[in-house]
């Protein structure tokens, strides 16, 4: 991957359940992490006492967070409602010349803040509710 511009890592989500997805706010920073939780299996007769992993077991989660400004009323709506209802909706990731992570999440935080001379931003971050699929572009 050549380097890309941070701007168009996209967040979507599809408030509706349909599988239509819109982009979500003005997001000036957007990250997202894989984990997968080791399964250990070292017994007393390991190699060297080495530890020893389970292939393919173990459980894997996507953690997203963004900051940003949200783009109109109807954006804020959505992601307060689906907040404070602690709904499970379908997202999409885009990553530029990489490709796109699809899934549902949940909300886990949903923090506002403001400057006196500036506008009113949000954190977000959504947690892993089910099965994460990855289309390579």
């Amino acid at each position: 991957m050549t380097a890309q511009k941070g701007k168009d890592l996209l967040l979507k989500l599809d408030s509706t359940g349909e599988g239509s997805f819109v982009t979500v706010a003005g997001l000036r920073s957007r990250t997202i992490a894989f984990n997968a939780r080791a399964v250990d299996v070292t017994h007393a007769e390991s190699a060297g006492r080495w530890r020893e992993l389970l292939e393919g077991a173990g459980v894997r989660s996507a953690a997203i967070t963004g900051r940003g400004i949200f783009r109109d009323a109807a954006s804020d709506a959505s992601v307060r409602d689906i907040f404070f209802a602690g709904a499970i909706r379908a997202w999409k990731v885009v990553i530029p010349d990489f490709g796109t992570v699809t899934g549902p999440c949940q909300i886990t935080a949903l923090e506002f803040a403001g400057d006196h001379d500036g506008e009113i931003t949000f954190d977000l971050a959504l947690e892993s509710a089910g099965e994460i699929s990855f289309a390579a572009e």
